[in-house]
């Protein structure tokens, strides 16, 4: 077996897409006479500063030749938008089964989906394995390269995404889909196949705004239900269509900690607080809160704009409120893709009543409780009256038109407490 990992091929501004250049260099493996066992698709940290437009690094398992599989990728670079000089393609050629890569470059894998690493540290490891790599411009593409190659041994939850693409001189202009073919199989195939639409909004998650190469990926938790709702959708003719192994949909990004003090910019959290601060929506529409840990330390978490319809849940939530949240943390502050109200505030303590005139009763003075100024009968201090909550306990998330693709939808379960999902 051999595995050949690439990243960075694609521009924010020209286009492009690794998927795409994965997909035709799979074609190539085929047509040179190996057998793809699987097309894998990594979304990595979401939070470094160089990523590309999706952060995905691609892998191709195969049985072809090392040194045939390196000449054919080594080629297949010529696809990169490099004049854009923020696109630096990288190509590793790894000999052997995915399933069978060293354990330090597992490692590597892990921390490029939840960490940084230096191009230094790729090559060095690579050739330290025995890979073989290509790249262009200053090669920082070997960092996502060398994560996909390692990304099967080191991660086991994956799912499903089918993409479809454009002919090449439609690149760039406004794609021709089909809404209504669109909503219906996004219906029939829901909960299977998630995030093709969102409701709320009223567009289609699935078609990208980008001048790539891609007229519509479908993700989901089956491959023959991705590949269904594909097929089921009008438009304008697809000229290939690939299905990827992915970490979408799986919070793979995500560390578990307790409090906040080893939390830090360009990384995700998953860590739990207690509402300190009432939430605040700030100028363009942002809402802010802040949390308290166990151990006194405060974060502020955020839900911006973008997130729509999740900014009145925040809105919903009061001083006492108990939450698990998680999400990047930018300037110091957790910028929310969900969080679980653990524990909710459902009384709150206001001036007792007169029980002669049913008005609301005076403070008498510092430690001298409450009396009537009309009727004169007095009570000893404030009493509690029951609150109507917006919220119920358990998960909350953003639409998906706000999500993250490696982001566990709450729809795909296995969370820890009842799910409020977005469609």
């Amino acid at each position: 077996m051999t595995v050949i990992g690439l990243d960075d091929t694609d521009s924010r501004e020209r286009g492009m897409c690794t998927t795409y250049v994965a997909a035709t260099l799979a074609e190539q493996v085929r047509e040179a006479g190996g057998r793809v066992e699987r097309r894998l698709l990594v979304r990595l940290n979401p939070g470094v500063e160089h990523k590309t437009r999706g952060n995905a690094a691609l892998a191709v398992h195969t049985d072809l030749d090392p040194e045939r599989a390196l000449a054919l990728a080594r080629d297949h670079l010529d696809l990169a938008e490099t004049a854009d000089p923020r696109t630096n393609p990288g190509v590793v050629v790894a000999p052997g089964s995915p399933e069978g890569v060293p354990g330090a470059v597992a490692d590597f894998a892990r921390t490029a989906v939840r960490d940084y690493h230096d191009v230094a540290d790729a090559v060095e490891l690579a050739a330290d394995a025995g890979y073989e790599s290509a790249h262009a411009g200053n090669g920082r593409g070997r960092i996502g390269a060398l994560a996909a190659v390692g990304a099967w041994r080191a991660f086991d939850e994956w799912t499903y995404e089918c993409i479809s693409y454009r002919e090449r001189d439609r690149w760039g202009t406004d794609r021709e889909v089909d809404w209504e073919s669109i909503r219906s199989a996004a219906e029939r195939a829901y909960p299977d196949a998630w995030d093709t639409v969102d409701r709320g909004e009223g567009y289609p998650v699935c078609v990208p705004r980008t001048p790539c190469p891609i007229l519509h990926g479908i993700r989901g938790d089956d491959p023959e239900t991705v590949r269904s709702v594909a097929d089921a959708i009008e438009g304008e003719p697809v000229v290939r269509r690939a299905l990827f192994v992915t970490n979408q949909g799986t919070d793979a990004h995500l560390r578990s900690v307790d409090g906040f003090s080893a939390v830090s910019d360009g990384r995700a959290y998953r860590t739990d607080g207690e509402v300190v601060d009432p939430p605040e929506t700030r100028e363009g529409g942002h809402v802010f809160c802040t949390v308290r840990s166990g151990d006194g330390e405060r974060l502020e978490v955020a839900a911006f704009e973008p997130t729509k319809r999740f900014r009145d849940r925040v809105r919903s939530l009061r001083v006492g409120d108990r939450l698990t949240v998680c999400g990047e943390v930018s300037d110091g502050t957790l910028k929310l893709e969900k969080f679980a109200v653990r524990d909710l505030v459902t009384t709150e303590l206001e001036n007792p009543t007169c029980p002669e005139c049913g008005r609301s009763m005076s403070s008498a003075g510092a430690g001298q409780g409450f009396r009537c100024r009309d009727c004169g009968t007095s009570a000893d201090g404030k009493v509690e009256r029951p609150v109507e909550r917006d919220l119920e306990p358990g998960w909350y998330e953003v639409p998906p038109c706000a999500r993250r693709h490696v982001a566990k939808p709450l729809v795909r379960g296995g969370f820890d407490a009842p799910t409020h999902p977005e469609r």
